[in-house]
């Protein structure tokens, strides 16, 4: 079993979900004797933003008509694509900033969101191609998010992340979340015990029969 396991936090020690996520990881290991583990730590080695050169492998282009800097990105982006594709399960810590994800983890997904490795579109409509992962999505948020309506509509971490990894056809995503973290230390710890807890129910889950079957 091939487990990624993906950090964006730029806050380091400090982080709860660079806590949460070592935990979950620690935790799957100890469920799966013999996992092999790759850490990707998307702050301290941030994929360029998702530009004009990164657009070289969807424009058909020979490669000796590709720049330079154009074959720099497509090779990142291979990389990124590669290491993802070979994972079983893929934990991927992911804090609430402004109301959304770290652009660091945003212009990784951009560079999974590839036609033909990831996705494609038929005559039925899109058909996500790396199926059979499970995704846990550990999440960090300063404030209460899930608790009422008008928090839920503000969120777009955990709706987008669901989102775009069932478009790439996963459909075992798991959260771990502790949230409250910034609203005092008291508030902290219950988030991180809500956060521990999310990991033991995280591992207990079963596995979706699509997950199975693959």
């Amino acid at each position: 079993m091939q487990v990624l396991h993906i950090d964006s936090s730029i806050l380091g020690d400090g982080s709860v979900t660079r806590q949460l996520s070592a935990q979950t990881v620690a935790a799957w290991r100890a469920a799966h004797p013999g996992a092999r583990v790759e850490h990707l730590d998307l702050a301290a080695e941030a994929p360029a933003h998702f530009a004009a050169d990164a657009m070289g492998f969807r424009r058909g282009l020979d490669d000796a008509a590709l720049t330079d800097a154009q074959r720099r990105e497509n090779a990142a982006t291979e990389r990124y694509l590669q290491q993802f594709l070979a994972a079983d399960v893929v934990v991927v810590g992911a804090p609430l900033y402004n109301f959304s994800i770290p652009t660091q983890l945003k212009a990784w997904i951009d560079r999974l969101a590839q036609p033909g490795r990831t996705f494609r579109y038929t005559a039925a409509g899109p058909e996500g191609l790396a199926k059979g992962k499970t995704v846990v999505v550990v999440s960090g948020r300063g404030g209460v998010y899930s608790a009422s309506e008008q928090g839920r509509a503000l969120e777009h971490q955990e709706s987008y992340l669901q989102t775009v990894f069932g478009f790439f056809g996963i459909t075992d995503v798991r959260f771990v979340r502790a949230e409250g973290v910034g609203m005092g230390p008291e508030a902290r710890a219950q988030a991180l015990r809500q956060g521990e807890a999310d990991i033991a129910r995280a591992l207990l889950a079963e596995p979706t029969a699509e997950a199975v079957a693959a």
